[in-house]
């Protein structure tokens, strides 16, 4: 049987299209539920759908290579799964999603009306120490697992450095098997995954005149994925680009946990109304 992103369905009675949502690195669809739900509801001609991706959440057993570019190729044949009746008109990502998210429309130009990129660096980088994603991977390779509870899980996470935030965050990967924990994702395939996002380049991409899709940016205005030059670049994208870029007040990187009521705003107005 071929590789379906795991996923969740969040429908409405009214809904006319739908739209993808895509968690960052190291997270899964439920990351967006209560955010997702409270747009829903201001929104109610959506279909929303929370998407695993590969390595991630329940969405296992994907093969190698576990680029950039495959997890793009991954959300073809879930669109195709949805069916027709309430087409894929937009794709919401965020982080390593977002990058997932143009990735997809560079493959399938104009098969999108419109996406939406929630603080994503969509340029190459070198990897270095500093990064967070890095930190929490390495982080996460020195637990020892399987668990006896999820405290020993943030104990051992805010040993190797973690904030307390993040390292709860992480007992949110965890499962229970038996009376233990594992985690439920495949680092080794995410820090693949991880490695060939900070090698991928899509500005030359981003600056191709286009109709559709229209790409919304979300940048955050305490962002530290995308800095002032990142910004600059951003605003300076020709028009025929069809990217607008928004600036999310009093935010850092995770936009739907540190200013959720204004992105809701932001995007109950902006979504795609066809």
């Amino acid at each position: 049987m071929a590789f379906l992103l795991s996923h969740s369905v969040m429908d409405s009675p009214s809904a006319q299209r739908t739209a993808l949502v895509l968690h960052g690195a190291l997270g899964s669809g439920q990351n967006f539920r209560s955010f997702v739900r409270r747009l829903q509801q201001e929104r109610p001609d959506y279909r929303f759908v929370l998407v695993d991706l590969r390595a991630h959440g329940s969405s296992s057993g994907a093969l190698p290579p576990h680029t950039l570019s495959a997890a793009a190729a991954d959300l073809g044949p879930l669109i195709e799964s949805l069916g027709t009746a309430l087409p894929v008109d937009v794709v919401i990502g965020h982080s390593l999603g977002g990058k997932t998210t143009l990735e997809y429309a560079r493959q399938h130009p104009a098969s999108l009306r419109q996406l939406w990129i929630l603080d994503s660096n969509p340029g190459a980088q070198p990897p270095h120490a500093g990064l967070e994603i890095l930190q929490v991977i390495d982080a996460v390779r020195g637990v020892a697992m399987p668990a006896a509870t999820r405290q020993d899980v943030v104990t051992a996470l805010l040993a190797k450095g973690l904030s307390s935030g993040t390292a709860n965050w992480m007992t949110t990967n965890l499962k229970r098997v038996g009376d233990r924990y594992e985690w439920i994702f495949e680092l080794d395939s995410i820090a693949e995954l991880v490695t060939d996002y900070f090698q991928q380049d899509l500005w030359d991409f981003l600056a191709e005149p286009r109709t559709e899709p229209v790409l919304e940016f979300v940048v955050a205005d305490a962002s530290d994925r995308i800095d002032a030059d990142m910004r600059q670049r951003l605003q300076a994208l020709p028009a025929a680009s069809q990217c607008h870029v928004h600036v999310l007040p009093n935010s850092g990187h995770w936009v739907h946990v540190d200013n959720p009521d204004g992105l809701l705003s932001m995007m109950t107005a902006g979504l795609y109304r066809g």
